[in-house]
């Protein structure tokens, strides 16, 4: 098995970048998550125009969101769901977002595979880009799918949720803002998600020190919400420039005031106070729990 390196892991090793195709970086090591995030591509990219800031642009992000058949979709989305599957914990939890372009193949994937569906939440996006066609309503939402692997037992902070929601089980919909300026204070990714998002999934599945894998990671957003919430995290993405993102957007966190503002952020976002940590020695965090590269 060849030796995977790091393109970036941070000093604590709680936050490692891998530059690399998600298919090949998966099939090269063992080791297994409590979560996996994952903002596959959408397959959006069709000459379409949208309006941002006033101005008409081009809904393309690149070639990496194209595709040329429906099967050709259902094949991607099959191939990297079951090398998530063997990374992922028997008790853990797998997030998917997308839009119609992709969703529906993810879903029918996950289901020929062995997931079990639990939601599909939909985010609801506070401000959403305007369309400059009258020819349907606006766009103004996402879903994200979330699973598990069937029969397993999963984890859910149901208290941490009740306290997102005045007491009350949060329901499916999910009312949140885009990404925010001072998230892209080191650049933007063109599919970048909130951190508030990342962190309402993070906080609802995951306990203190687990480890969550993005296999898309982009410009490192899952990563940055795993860090600030004291959660690790490992992400793979093929380009170069945002695996440098990820890890300007990182090294930001060693400044603890920076650090600090951006947990408080999240935490006002979100409506939820900040969550405590249990104390635990370095020994016994990193002990036999480090990732193998």
């Amino acid at each position: 098995m060849p030796l995977l390196a790091p393109f970036y892991k941070s000093p604590n090793r709680d936050f490692t970048i891998v530059n690399g195709d998600t298919m090949a970086v998966l099939s090269n090591f063992n080791f297994k998550f409590d979560m996996i995030f994952a903002d596959p591509p959408y397959f959006l990219s069709n000459g379409g125009k949208s309006i941002s800031s006033r101005h008409i642009v081009s809904v393309d992000k690149g070639d990496w969101d194209k595709a040329d058949t429906l099967d050709d979709i259902d094949t991607f989305n099959e191939k990297w769901l079951r090398l998530c599957y063997d990374k992922l914990k028997d008790g853990g939890t797998i997030w998917v977002s997308g839009t119609y372009h992709n969703i529906f193949s993810v879903g029918r994937m996950m289901q020929k595979i062995g997931y079990k569906i639990l939601n599909i939440i939909t985010w609801q996006k506070a401000d959403p880009p305007q369309s400059i066609y009258n020819t349907h309503f606006q766009f103004a939402s996402e879903h994200i799918i979330w699973a598990k692997k069937e029969g397993a037992k999963h984890c859910i902070n149901s208290d941490v949720i009740k306290e997102l929601n005045d007491g009350k089980m949060l329901n499916d919909v999910w009312k949140l803002p885009a990404v925010q300026m001072w998230e892209k204070a080191c650049g933007k990714h063109p599919t970048q998600k909130p951190l508030a998002l990342l962190a309402r999934i993070i906080l609802a599945c995951t306990k203190p020190y687990a480890w969550i894998l993005d296999p898309f990671s982009g410009s490192g957003t899952t990563g940055i919400a795993a860090s600030l919430l004291d959660r690790r995290f490992c992400g793979i993405e093929q380009s170069q420039e945002f695996c440098l993102l990820a890890r300007q957007r990182r090294e930001e966190l060693e400044n603890d005031n920076t650090a600090e503002s951006y947990r408080q952020h999240i935490y006002d976002t979100i409506d939820v106070k900040k969550q405590d940590t249990a104390f635990v020695s370095e020994d016994d965090f990193y002990m036999h729990i480090d990732l193998p590269f």
